[in-house]
């Protein structure tokens, strides 16, 4: 993988990443850590947003200056490059010991889904830069991996596959956070905007012209269909991809 130019220096986000010492420095001793200035990026980034999140209002909750913040993260593409991989390190992996494929990546899927709610930040970073490779990210890339090896399958197809958990992955928790944004700017619920809305189409919309929005809109009102929930569209929407996934590998251990 090409080294992102945006990143700063990549030998040095590296080091911070996997812990790695650097020559002594001279001075008095640090009165902070690396892993407290992360810990206060996150908590910042998590209450108000990563445009609230900047080297300086950093510095103010740990109550450093500008200058001092910068012995120990020295941009703040450093500082998200840790940031990323300390919240991925809350994904819990597979059990190596449990041989259900079909589980790992679900319970895998499931915890990426639950920590992009916990910090709906990251997915305004995964937009500018490339994962950076820290030892939490690497080892989800390999508990992922490791769920369909075994399986019959070549490794640009195991790589593909995983892409496309992922992408599914990113795409509805992308979509889920939108609509919440969404709710917050505007103080209005889904279900709330169609209320307002649907007296507004009465006698614009033509059931002959669309029939089987009208039906689907009849059975949302009369209670016949529950209310949309992104959370259950998304387990809805895993299994599919699962589905797929499994149909492809029955067809490979076919031709085989």
């Amino acid at each position: 993988m090409a080294a992102d130019p945006t990143s700063g220096d990549p030998g040095r986000s590296i080091a911070l990443l996997w812990g790695v010492e650097g020559p002594p420095r001279r001075g008095p001793k640090p009165s902070r850590s690396v892993d407290e200035v992360v810990g206060a990026a996150i908590a910042l980034a998590d209450a108000e947003g990563l445009g609230a999140l900047s080297m300086r209002r950093v510095g103010e909750v740990l109550q450093l200056s500008p200058m001092s913040l910068y012995t120990y993260v020295r941009s703040k593409d450093e500082l998200l490059d840790l940031m990323l991989d300390r919240v991925v390190g809350e994904v819990a992996e597979p059990d190596p010991a449990d041989g259900d494929w079909r589980h790992q990546l679900t319970l895998l899927s499931r915890q990426r889904w639950a920590m992009a709610q916990r910090h709906p930040w990251i997915l305004q970073v995964g937009a500018n830069q490339r994962p950076p490779l820290g030892p939490n990210v690497l080892a989800k890339v390999e508990a992922t991996l490791r769920a369909i090896d075994g399986l019959g399958l070549s490794e640009s197809e195991m790589d593909q596959l995983t892409t496309l958990v992922g992408d599914y992955v990113r795409g509805a928790v992308r979509a889920a956070l939108d609509a919440r944004q969404i709710e917050v700017q505007t103080g209005m619920t889904d279900e709330q905007w169609w209320a307002m809305n649907t007296p507004l189409l009465e006698g614009l919309i033509d059931p002959a012209r669309y029939p089987t929005t009208v039906r689907i809109g009849q059975a949302y009102r009369s209670g016949r269909l529950a209310a949309p929930d992104r959370e259950r569209n998304f387990e809805f929407g895993l299994q599919r991809v699962l589905d797929g996934i499994e149909a492809f590998i029955a067809g490979r251990r076919a031709s085989a």
